[in-house]
């Protein structure tokens, strides 16, 4: 195989065009072979990209030159053709390579990328850092999969024509796989437009004419002339008028024409944008067929049973029925209608549901806008995504006291997608917002009662944190109905300390109630279900009765639930050894949800340890890895 000489983008240039299209067509298959068949992972995105990876490379001189990828679910080739090939079996593996972009991994990720729409900004950063250091390199953003729905991506267009520094940002444009292949005449008239000569020809004629009787007019209609032929065969106006020299649309698999049309544009001195057309899926009929579908891949093991039901169907399904009964209901994603389970809502609903793109800001904001109408509009955004409309969160929705509706997915471990997408943030940087309600299902079914409390709360903004991927198993009991807020419950009683869980710790804090009553200790399980309000009354009495307290969140320590819960017996003068459990403070990479947990000290075992501990019993028994304070 070609691709087992390829163990740096220098190697692709002692290639031929015949045994780069080989390269191509042997790096889909890898693709096909590891992430179907072994690991999962972003999949149908990547196979559309493979072209424009090699071509790419091909042209510039990486690491020296500065290729910034968007995301990383497009990044599976560059990242088979920079070093990273025998390694490539254990992407999104416990140790292995990251299922995004990571500096640390190697010299060609020049920069750290899970959430959408940065490329831009970062490689214009990058530019203008080589202008002001004098050094000459070339730096490209590959910008795609959406990723050009988000506003980011366009204030940094903006900011960069104003600059006028040398940058090339190439759209990775998978969206028009219907559309005809590219013909003679664009390409054609791209290259007219990226030679110098034709650059220097119009330059010549404008100053003729404006040394003409009229010639100002004229000058004026030509333009004008040009503009409409532009608008009506290239629809570009944006990218001109942002300052860019717009070159294609280039057809994104043909390696040929990409190669020759990044050669060019790599000789332009200012900003170019580069329009290549891709196939989401190329070369995988189901994918191509279906781009959506497959836009990542799972691994099923033959003969295992059936799992629960995932908590964003559960939340999907409750959605959809609620809102038969109530019309102001309203849906809202950012670009996620099948991972946050709203597809029935679409299908059911379909004038009631919006997908806003990758714009969580506007999402915030618009659905703040609509809440203003007596709407009860439903934000259904990853825990990881939220973050990028704090702002949005703090001044249009809490300050007003709106009642907007926050489904915050993929709370807590993220798993295999790693590090920049595990939800861990959102209970520091919501609770301490006034107005805001904050709770955390302990599993599924309570899930569908806490979406009811949500609808049906009127007093401002109410936020619900649930993980990603399968349930507890428990049965989807009743009607949904409403949760008196601020409301714990107590799942069982003990005299010797007392453990309040929040959300997925609810089920190890019980686990590890049994492990210490094996040991002859009685533990009281509190399940939380409310981080703002809290329920204080229930907490100091069992607290106080006990004498020993212990929390325990998958979220981070620092801002918590347990901060929370430390900061009410402080306030209440309350002085007894007390031990809170969550996710320490360092980044946590990539590995199954459990295996995470565990790393992190949340897993049944530790949790009982430390309450041992606590307790002044095998204090030797307690893992000092944990995440306790």
């Amino acid at each position: 195989m070609l691709l087992e000489r390829v163990d740096s983008p220098e190697d692709l240039k002692a290639l031929s065009l015949r045994e780069l299209e080989q390269l191509a067509a042997e790096i889909r298959q890898t693709i096909l072979d590891i992430i179907v068949g072994k690991t999962g992972g972003h999949f149908a995105s990547n196979l559309g990209s493979v072209e424009l990876a090699i071509a790419l490379h091909y042209v510039f001189n990486s690491p020296e030159d500065k290729i910034v990828w968007d995301v990383g679910h497009q990044a599976y080739p560059h990242k088979l053709i920079t070093g990273r090939r025998d390694r490539f079996h254990t992407i999104r593996q416990p140790g292995g390579l990251s299922g995004f972009l990571q500096r640390e991994e190697s010299p060609h990720d020049h920069f750290g990328a899970g959430h959408a729409s940065t490329s831009i900004s970062a490689a214009l950063g990058m530019a203008v850092a080589g202008r002001l250091k004098g050094e000459r390199f070339h730096t490209v953003a590959v910008i795609g999969d959406g990723a050009l729905t988000g506003g980011m991506a366009y204030e940094a267009l903006n900011n960069a024509g104003s600059l006028q520094v040398p940058l090339i940002v190439v759209l990775n444009d998978n969206e028009m796989s219907i559309a005809p292949n590219v013909g003679a005449l664009p390409k054609y008239l791209s290259r007219i437009r990226t030679d110098e000569r034709y650059t220097q020809a119009k330059i010549e004629v404008e100053r003729l004419l404006h040394r003409m009787p009229q010639g100002d007019w004229l000058l004026e209609l030509g333009k004008r002339m040009k503009d409409g032929l532009k608008e009506v065969v290239y629809h570009t106006m944006i990218w001109e008028e942002l300052g860019f020299t717009y070159v294609g649309p280039v057809d994104g698999h043909n390696l040929r024409d990409l190669i020759e049309t990044l050669q060019q544009v790599r000789e332009i001195d200012g900003p170019v944008f580069v329009h290549a057309v891709t196939v989401k899926g190329k070369g995988y009929e189901p994918a191509e067929n279906d781009p959506f579908k497959h836009h990542a891949a799972s691994i099923k093991i033959p003969g295992a049973p059936p799992s629960p039901p995932k908590y964003q169907d559960v939340f999907g399904e409750t959605l959809t029925a609620l809102a038969r009964e109530d019309e102001r209901i309203v849906a809202i994603t950012a670009a996620m209608p099948d991972g946050t389970g709203l597809l029935p809502f679409a299908k059911e609903h379909p004038k009631r549901f919006f997908d806003v793109g990758i714009a969580e800001q506007h999402a915030v904001t618009f659905a703040a806008g609509l809440a203003t109408q007596g709407l009860r509009p439903v934000a259904a955004i990853y825990s990881t995504f939220l973050q990028r409309a704090f702002d949005q969160v703090v001044h249009d929705v809490c300050i007003q006291k709106l009642p907007v509706v926050l489904a915050m997915d993929r709370a807590g471990f993220a798993g295999e997608d790693g590090r920049t997408h595990h939800g861990l943030f959102d209970i520091a940087y919501l609770r301490c917002l006034p107005n805001m309600v904050l709770m955390a299902p302990k599993d599924e079914n309570e899930l569908r009662h806490m979406l009811k409390t949500a609808i049906l709360y009127e007093d401002g903004p109410i936020a619900l944190r649930y993980p990603r991927g399968a349930g507890v198993g428990v049965p989807l009991t009743g009607e949904p109905h409403p949760l008196p807020i601020g409301r714990g419950e107590v799942l069982r009683e003990g005299d010797d300390i007392t453990i309040v869980a929040l959300g997925t710790m609810v089920l190890p804090a019980e686990r590890a109630a049994d492990i210490l009553a094996e040991q002859g200790i009685h533990a009281t399980v509190i399940n939380a279900r409310f981080v703002k309000p809290l329920d204080e009354e229930l907490i100091l009495s069992s607290a106080q009765r006990t004498g020993h307290l212990l929390t325990v969140e998958e979220a981070m320590l620092a801002g918590g639930f347990g901060s929370a819960v430390l900061e009410l017996l402080a306030r209440e003068g309350l002085r007894l050894p007390v031990t809170t459990l969550g996710v320490p403070d360092r980044i946590f990479d990539h590995a199954p949800q459990g295996v995470l947990r565990k790393q992190a000290g949340l897993d049944a075992e530790t949790i009982a340890a430390r309450a041992a501990a606590l307790l002044g019993a095998r204090p030797a028994d307690v893992p000092v890895a944990g995440g306790g304070a």
